[in-house]
């Protein structure tokens, strides 16, 4: 019952995480799988972003995940993570 969203950021992540673990045929299906769940992050988004980057910066989080936690606290979103850094923080489905 719930609507997923990436971007494009993430969907290059799981390719290479993919490609690197398995085979290009395997990480080519995945990422056309969800190519179709892919949203444009906006410039707003990535300056905020960026922003909790740097109000981060002792937890050096990735960029990409600061984009779509961003993202998600920007639409009412449940951010879907499996990085620790972001265990504790509003809004976030943490899985192992």
């Amino acid at each position: 019952d719930n609507t997923l969203f990436t971007g494009e950021q993430n969907l290059m992540e799981l390719y290479f995480a993919i490609l690197r673990d398995y085979d290009e045929q395997k990480a080519e299906k995945y990422f056309q799988f969800w190519l179709e769940f892919i949203v444009q992050i906006s410039q707003d988004i990535i300056k905020k972003a960026m922003k909790f980057k740097l109000i981060n910066k002792k937890d050096k989080l990735s960029y990409v995940d600061c984009i779509g936690y961003i993202f998600s606290q920007e639409n009412e979103m449940k951010f879907l993570t499996g990085d620790q850094k972001f265990e504790n923080k509003i809004g976030v489905e943490f899985v192992k």
